[in-house]
């Protein structure tokens, strides 16, 4: 909060006209105090709503194995801000039994833009995999997250899964 001590204080005085009209003609009454006006923080909400809505979602398959996805999020220019590795692995092979080809598909990592993180393009990410992997066949997504990644991917509409080991560490003296 601030005082407003002239016309020009007060963004709300649109009206003004180069805060040159007499107070007399003034048609709303001026606050004693207002909002502190921070525009650098308002540019810079403007710049990210902009990116947010301009930033498209492809598939990479050149160099990439079959069975593996590699998602980016681009802006129009062609500058990448953020990627989603992931790739299908045999659930057969992994447990050394036949179960009739099961396939899941395994989330290796998420990265977005430091400075363009929370605008929701990692989620997009996140959900074109779902969507690509429901066409392809595998049965499930899965994903070991640390730190905030396990908050992120809870609100992606993952769920823990009790059922599989947890990751274990053995330090070295």
């Amino acid at each position: 909060m601030r005082k407003v001590r002239r016309l020009k204080d007060w963004p709300g005085a649109w009206w003004a006209y180069s805060y040159t009209l007499p107070p007399d003609r003034w048609p709303l009454r001026v606050p004693e105090v207002t909002y502190d006006l921070n525009r650098g923080r308002r540019d810079e909400r403007r710049l990210r709503e902009r990116i947010r809505d301009s930033v498209r979602i492809r598939r990479v398959t050149d160099g990439v194995p079959d069975g593996c996805w590699r998602l980016l999020a681009e802006l129009p220019d062609g500058d990448i801000v953020g990627e989603l590795r992931a790739h299908e692995r045999s659930l057969d092979l992994l447990v050394g039994e036949d179960w009739g080809d099961q396939r899941e598909v395994v989330l290796d990592g998420v990265l977005v833009t430091p400075g363009l993180r929370l605008l929701g393009l990692g989620r997009r990410l996140v959900t074109r995999l779902a969507e690509e992997t429901r066409l392809a066949g595998p049965s499930a997504v899965c994903a070991t997250a640390e730190f905030g990644g396990v908050d992120f991917l809870l609100a992606c509409g993952y769920q823990l899964d009790g059922t599989r080991p947890a990751t274990l560490r053995l330090r070295q003296p």
